[in-house]
């Protein structure tokens, strides 16, 4: 099984996606992969290097096989370790991009937190530091057009309130 958590950056997918993976362990093998770790830095993340990657996550995951992909390492803004995406039963893919079309058809569970995108970005200034919010605002404007164009917003099952 597949759940997508999307929604704008500061909502609280991380905070949720840890929560449910909580919950399951124990009951059934879970793994959480964080759009941040799939992200090619602060040029185009959002582009076609991050589908391209969630395409062969979601393939390898329904094919039962596993999937080595590299982390990115945002202290050197550089490619940094391997990242390894075993075949488990609940797979949890969260982080803006995350609900995108090459993963909808695969994901047995979309959900999508609402929150106005200006609270977002203060909460992830004060969470990763205020020296981030030139890259943060351009971020915003690369999330607003990419949530628009995928339809990610609309194609989720549930929408849930980052307020709470």
């Amino acid at each position: 099984m597949i759940i997508t958590i999307d929604g704008v950056a500061g909502a609280g997918k991380t905070t949720l996606a840890t929560y449910m993976s909580d919950q399951y362990k124990g009951r059934l093998s879970v793994q959480v992969i964080h759009m941040d770790d799939l992200y090619e830095g602060w040029v185009d993340p959002l582009g076609p290097k991050l589908t391209t990657k969630l395409e062969k996550i979601v393939v390898s995951h329904q094919a039962g096989e596993r999937f080595i992909t590299t982390k990115f390492d945002w202290d050197r803004n550089t490619p940094g370790e391997s990242l390894s995406i075993e075949p488990v039963k609940l797979l949890i893919l969260e982080g803006v991009g995350s609900g995108q079309r090459v993963t909808q058809e695969f994901a047995e569970t979309k959900i999508w937190i609402d929150l106005e995108p200006i609270l977002g970005l203060r909460r992830v200034l004060a969470r990763d530091g205020f020296d981030i919010e030139d890259q943060m605002l351009n971020f915003l404007e690369q999330q607003r057009i990419h949530h628009l164009e995928e339809g990610t917003r609309a194609a989720a099952d549930f929408h849930l309130n980052g307020l709470h």
